[in-house]
């Protein structure tokens, strides 16, 4: 499982829907993603990081029971634009030197109807630790081609920057500010389970 956030689009390439549950999911990262969506100035802009992992236990019987674990390599950020991006590396935003990884560690998973989840947990960012809650849509549980068990899900929430000491701005001539305060995070997982 690799590569977080617009901190699960989804699976399509799942089959043989049968609602089943199974695990543990190992995430499978050629067929997920970890993206997230920021104002700038009149526009929104959207990023994503390409390395992360994760696994989970999921059990559609007892979602109660579910268990999240997910970790997003922060040097990896890619928005198309590499001076931006160098910045978004810096000390101003991530500072990957000193803070590599961003984690996740999930500490409820609730029922909301048919589908529909609540993801709670610890979100951890530069050693700022906040609790965020991610709306969940379960995908489905089936084969591939090839037999292997998988599970997909799309989860997005959102948080606020400053929360995680990210409180670089620019004043703008006209008023207000170059960037936005929220992040809203989108994460896609497609999952595989462990033989």
């Amino acid at each position: 499982m690799k590569k977080v956030i617009s901190f699960l689009s989804v699976f399509l390439a799942l089959i043989s829907f049968s609602g089943i549950s199974a695990g543990p999911f190992e995430v499978d990262i050629a067929h997920s993603s970890v993206g997230f969506q920021i104002r700038h100035l009149v526009a929104n802009v959207n990023g994503s990081f390409r390395d992360f992992n994760g696994s989970f236990g999921f059990d559609e019987k007892k979602p109660e029971a579910s268990k999240v674990s997910f970790k997003v390599k922060v040097a990896t950020i890619n928005t198309n634009e590499k001076k931006r991006d160098d910045h978004l590396r810096g000390e101003d935003f991530f500072d990957v030197k000193k803070f590599p990884e961003m984690s996740f560690e999930s500490t409820k998973f609730s029922a909301l109807g048919k589908n529909k989840y609540k993801l709670e947990g610890n979100l951890t960012i530069k050693g700022v630790t906040k609790k965020i809650v991610f709306d969940v849509d379960y995908m489905g549980t089936g084969k591939d081609p090839w037999g292997n068990t998988k599970s997909g899900f799309s989860a997005t929430t959102e948080i606020n920057r400053k929360d995680f000491g990210m409180n670089w701005n620019k004043n703008l001539d006209n008023g207000g500010y170059l960037l936005g305060d929220e992040v809203k995070i989108t994460v896609n997982v497609e999952a595989v389970a462990k033989q």
